[in-house]
């Protein structure tokens, strides 16, 4: 039994470095990319017209909801919300079958 919990542990923290490493990668390309396009558009404009914002706008809404997801941010409905229902269904269940 206490192997099998401590899988289950290793899988979990190795599934937790996968998300971490995702959102690290994506941050790293966002700044390089944006940085490419300001760049770019100071080249090509002058800065007359920012366009490079608006991927850098876009882009950021996406890094946020990544980070909120990544970081459990979500005070509705995060994991933490999660793990009670469940514990809850668990306890309803527990009670309800208790005499079955």
């Amino acid at each position: 039994m206490e192997t099998i919990d401590k899988e289950n542990k290793y899988v979990r923290a190795r599934e937790r470095v996968q998300e971490l490493k995702k959102f690290y990668g994506n941050v790293t390309s966002y700044v390089f990319v944006i940085a490419g396009l300001a760049i770019l558009n100071y080249y090509t404009t002058g800065f007359g017209y920012m366009w490079f914002l608006w991927a850098a706008f876009g882009w950021g809404i996406g890094i946020v909801f990544h980070a909120i997801k990544t970081f459990d941010l979500n005070p509705f409905f995060g994991k933490q919300w999660e793990k009670r229902k469940l514990e809850e269904f668990m306890r309803e269940d527990e009670q309800n079958n208790k005499w079955k």
